[in-house]
């Protein structure tokens, strides 16, 4: 037992000693953002938009269930595409063009937007 216990404080020196070898170089974690032909096809239903090259998706049960406080305007709907999966920015298939985006207090991943005295919450869909 008491050998074992030895090799610890060397095992985790090391850790330490190779962890810091690294200085200066930085890890880069990239999150891809899935598109609206995906997101369609899976659910050719889904009310969707594109804000910042992300697609935002509204209707989902826990995202509902989230206590959340609207922040400012980040942007509104410009353009809508029912016809087909190519998107662009401040595009949806379903909000009206004028509805406005907003960021939340709590989280950047849930976008609010309100639209006709509605506020929907809309979750960013991403791959990670």
């Amino acid at each position: 037992m008491v050998q074992k216990l030895f090799y610890v404080p060397i095992a985790l020196a090391l850790f330490m000693i190779s962890g810091c070898s690294n200085e200066g170089e930085s890890t880069t974690v990239t999150i891809d953002s899935i598109d609206a032909k995906e997101v369609l096809t899976l659910n050719s239903d889904a009310d969707i938009f594109q804000y910042k090259g992300i697609i935002y998706q509204t209707n989902i049960d826990w995202v509902e269930e989230l206590s959340l406080t609207k922040d400012v305007q980040i942007g509104e709907i410009k353009t809508k595409n029912d016809t087909n999966t190519d998107f662009i920015d401040e595009m949806s298939n379903k909000l009206p063009i004028g509805a406005k985006i907003f960021s939340t207090k709590e989280r950047e991943d849930i976008l609010f937007v309100e639209s006709e005295g509605e506020i929907k919450k809309y979750l960013a869909i991403v791959e990670g």
